[in-house]
């Protein structure tokens, strides 16, 4: 296995798991993860439970927690920073904002200083608010940013229509699109079952008439259901991370979803939503523009007002520190 140097900022639920996840499928073999001061702690415990777990590996692994100073040569940075109890009972990411934006804030001039030249995947939330403020702050070259964003919404749509249909989910071609939220919706017209549309099966199976609203619906608020039962979502997010890393190092080119800037494509600029894109070594290379009907390009432009609406309070937030 080559040498992929990766750095983990934030070592809770999803920061852990991600580190394993790496660790075990050998996506990475030298890790250096970093926390703010009053975690490292368990930053050092999650250190030695995964060392303790490399005696079961057929390949070797090496983990060090550091400051942020020490990521200066990383290929790969995945943040999740994050404090996961601020959403019980809100039913909404934003309430990590003020958390994230100060954290964000007291940690990008450093990690600028240290070096850094690499990949920055954003898992943070308001996952959309976070990435634009890391691009901006971080100042890398163009695509070396962005976020998870609807990456784990479109799994958990695809596994619904898979539950609805029968077919297999990897045979499914679907997004969710927009803001990481709330407000995120369903591309529908580009719904295919291998180059076979949705409104065709539909005609063919009654496996393929349901209620479009209820399935976007479900696969919006799947988080949800997850956090109430556990407090917290990990196994999925983390696989997410690893499966944006796996395409990074091995320079895949794969079109999957993502947080990335907008620049003219589907009408909006200035800031970062969940839309396909393809993915390479140099991160975002390309944005997939999907040929949506008018009413899903109005809800999508309402979906980005959202997202404008808490770069602005985000902005606030900024002002204040």
């Amino acid at each position: 296995m080559s040498s992929l140097k990766i750095g983990i900022i934030g070592v809770g639920h999803v920061g852990a798991h991600v580190l394993y996840t790496l660790a075990l499928q050998g996506l990475g073999d030298d890790f250096v993860i970093a926390d703010l001061e009053e975690n490292l702690p368990k930053a050092r415990a999650e250190r030695q439970d995964v060392l303790d777990s490399t005696e079961f590996l057929s390949h070797p692994v090496r983990v060090e927690v550091g400051q942020i100073e020490d990521l200066g040569d990383r290929d790969i940075i995945v943040n999740a920073v994050g404090n996961i109890a601020m959403l019980k009972g809100t039913h909404t990411r934003l309430t990590e904002m003020e958390f994230n934006v100060r954290a964000v804030a007291s940690y990008a001039e450093r990690l600028k200083k240290s070096g850094f030249k690499g990949i920055l995947i954003n898992i943070s939330n308001p996952c959309d608010v976070i990435t634009k403020w890391l691009n901006d702050l971080l100042e890398l070259p163009k695509g070396h940013v962005f976020g998870t964003g609807t990456g784990l919404d479109t799994a958990r749509l695809k596994i619904r229509l898979q539950q609805q249909t029968g077919i297999d989910a990897k045979s499914i071609s679907a997004y969710m699109i927009g803001e990481h939220g709330n407000e995120q919706i369903s591309a529908w017209s580009a719904v295919n079952f291998n180059g076979i549309p949705l409104s065709v099966k539909a005609q063919q199976d009654p496996r393929f008439r349901f209620d479009l609203n209820e399935m976007e619906k479900s696969a919006r608020e799947g988080g949800w259901t997850t956090f109430n039962g556990k407090f917290c979502t990990e196994y999925a997010i983390a696989l997410t991370a690893a499966r944006l890393v796996d395409i990074v190092s091995n320079d895949k080119h794969s079109i999957v979803p993502v947080s990335c800037e907008l620049d003219g494509q589907y009408g909006e600029s200035g800031l970062f939503a969940g839309v396909p894109a393809v993915i390479g070594r140099n991160g975002v290379e390309e944005v997939i523009e999907l040929s949506l009907t008018g009413e899903e390009k109005e809800r999508f432009h309402q979906c980005c007002e959202g997202i404008r609406a808490n770069i602005a309070e985000s902005k606030k937030i900024f002002a204040a520190l």
